[in-house]
């Protein structure tokens, strides 16, 4: 028998669970299962943090509805990686983290990079084992994947001891056949009937029915379904962030743009693979009415009945079948469109969707820098005119507070999956990760699931891009041709001046530091006090960062500007970087535009 190494046995393992793509950071030890999965065909995408390798293996998860894996070095790899842990537990990704560690018998003796993951990792993970032999590998391996793929999705992880990866079975040990490792997708399951009946019966009565989509319903592969079940019904629905396209957002009867007065008023909700968290506001009021019934679908038990939610009325099981179910029981029922819910819906989102146009036509005065409304509305119109928006050639990816709420709203969606955000844990630094992810899913992978090439545009703010810049050059280096916005206010949630004069007085009043304050004042006038806690340096060019790769990189301070940008970045075969410098936002509003908070309780600087 010939010999083989742990390294060869856990690539080996990998290839014949079907992967055929790892994220990850090499060195020692993993860097020899590295080499040996790109030997067998496996394609291993290399990063500059193991914080942008774990986010982009976790959403890789999510695209392609298998689970992702990211492999990284022991210690400070792990830690690192504990990002993408936390992402992939927070908004259900499947992920399967694989490290590596100090030798078996060094444990406790101050070994290279020695860390207890496993007790590290076992309460934010749904299975953690740490490899004790070479035969323990292809059964850990294909537990971890499956496991973390079945039921509610989430992280799990390996510990790979150096002694177990550079170590040689010469024993009559025989690997698993491919057959036996392969783990089939997880097993649907619909809901219970009397239960959909009872959830019928709400609909019909329902005075005000809505359908809420999340991207639950994009993970499940549902949208054939939930579009034929808002057809039949006519019953208004509202997509998550993230559950944008699962119906087109060019549908009639798209809440989006009366969000508020949708859960305001609205009697009756089918909640359709999302959560009653923060983003929903927990279903309560003064958001939601406090009369409302929650009609929860849910692969996970635990989910029905949170907060808001109403256990007599979940329905665990599968969405794709439930929803079929649900168009079986209503075959015979449509929503009145006369009623008084869709004219109020009709009435609030004519008000809003005007105020937008308002906004968005407003032209740049000379010397002014551009807004966000302005800035999105001349990317957009410039990337209509390269791509018809129905054919769903673009996946977005964006954040950064103001960023990605503003860009949500603007760039429509047609199909699911095609817009990445940072989701349930509002994580900043995700955008590269997921660019590479987007890249992999839709273009590199020959399994992927789509037969035309995606064009991959990103919304970064500054401050969040600036948590994984480096990434560029991963971007460069594997020749993804990304038309990356940093839209830049030079701050975090705002900047603090309109000129590089002013700035400068903020910096040097910092620096000297013999500025009193006292308890009267307002913590809105900077210039008084020097830089704030949300300062970041003025009018960075970012932009630099892709043409030190290569790339393309252009600074753009007007509308012009930003269209020819716009343009020549879309067509380009390499990495493009357009910094576009917007109002600093002085004196508004920080957090998220969908937060459960009343004015009174939102800062300002």
């Amino acid at each position: 028998m010939a010999i083989r190494t742990g390294a060869q046995i856990i690539a080996r393992s990998l290839r014949d669970l079907g992967v055929t793509v790892i994220f990850g950071i090499v060195g020692i030890p993993v860097v020899e299962i590295a080499e040996e999965a790109i030997n067998l065909g496996i394609r291993f995408v290399a990063f500059r943090n193991e914080q942008a390798c774990s986010y982009a293996a976790s959403v890789y998860g999510y695209m392609t509805g298998q689970p992702g894996v990211c492999l990284v070095v022991g210690g400070p790899g792990v830690l690192h990686a504990l990002a993408g842990i936390g992402n992939s537990s927070a908004n259900n990704f499947p992920l399967l983290v694989l490290a590596g560690s100090a030798e078996t018998s060094a444990v406790t003796k101050g070994a290279f990079q020695e860390l207890d993951a496993i007790s590290l990792l076992t309460p934010h993970t749904k299975f953690a084992a740490r490899a004790s032999s070479l035969d323990f590998i292809p059964d850990a391996i294909k537990n971890a994947y499956r496991t973390c793929w079945y039921g509610r999705p989430g992280p799990t992880f390996i510990d790979l001891p150096a002694d177990i990866i550079q170590g040689k079975l010469t024993s009559q040990f025989e690997l698993p056949k491919p057959e036996n490792l392969l783990v089939s997708a997880p097993p649907k399951a619909s809901g219970d009937p009397a239960l959909i009946l009872k959830a019928t019966q709400l609909l019909k009565a329902a005075s005000a029915p809505l359908i809420i989509v999340g991207k639950g319903a994009a993970y499940a592969r549902a949208e054939l379904g939930i579009r034929k079940l808002v057809d039949q019904t006519q019953v208004p629905f509202l997509p998550t962030p993230m559950g944008k396209g699962v119906v087109p957002d060019s549908h009639p009867l798209n809440a989006s743009s009366a969000r508020s007065a949708a859960l305001k008023h609205a009697d009756v909700v089918l909640v359709l693979g999302a959560r009653l968290n923060w983003i929903l506001h927990f279903g309560e009021p003064p958001k939601w009415s406090p009369k409302v019934k929650i009609i929860q679908v849910d692969i996970c038990a635990e989910e029905i009945g949170r907060n808001a939610g109403t256990s007599e009325l979940g329905i665990l099981g599968d969405i794709s079948l439930v929803v079929d179910q649900f168009r079986a029981s209503l075959s015979s029922w449509k929503y009145s469109s006369s009623a008084k819910f869709p004219l109020l819906l009709a009435e609030s989102a004519k008000k809003n969707e005007d105020k937008a146009q308002k906004a968005a036509l407003r032209q740049t005065p000379a010397g002014k820098p551009l807004t966000y409304q302005r800035a999105y509305h001349i990317i957009k119109t410039a990337l209509n005119a390269l791509t018809p928006v129905e054919d769903g050639n673009i996946v977005y990816v964006s954040e950064g507070a103001n960023t990605m709420d503003i860009s949500r709203s603007i760039f429509p969606l047609y199909h699911p999956r095609q817009r990445l955000d940072a989701g349930t844990y509002a994580t900043m630094g995700v955008g590269m990760g997921y660019i590479v992810a987007a890249h992999e899913a839709f273009n590199a992978n020959p399994g992927a699931s789509t037969s035309r090439p995606k064009k991959i545009v990103a919304f970064e703010g500054d401050s969040a891009f600036g948590f994984s810049a480096m990434e560029i050059e991963t971007l460069a280096r594997y020749r993804i041709p990304a038309l990356i916005f940093v839209i830049n206010n030079s701050g975090i949630y705002h900047g603090d001046s309109i000129s590089k004069e002013d700035w400068k007085t903020l910096q040097n009043q910092t620096v000297a530091n013999d500025t009193k304050t006292s308890e009267s004042d307002s913590g809105t006038n900077a210039k008084t006090k020097g830089l704030r806690s949300t300062s970041l340096l003025y009018e960075t060019r970012y932009e630099m960062l892709a043409t030190m790769c290569g790339g393309k990189g252009y600074f753009v301070k007007s509308e012009e500007e930003l269209e020819r940008a716009t343009k020549e970045g879309f067509v380009s075969d390499t990495v493009t970087i357009v910094n576009v410098i917007v109002e600093p936002g002085i004196g508004k509003e920080i957090g998220f535009a969908w937060q459960n908070q009343g004015k009174e309780s939102k800062p300002k600087l």
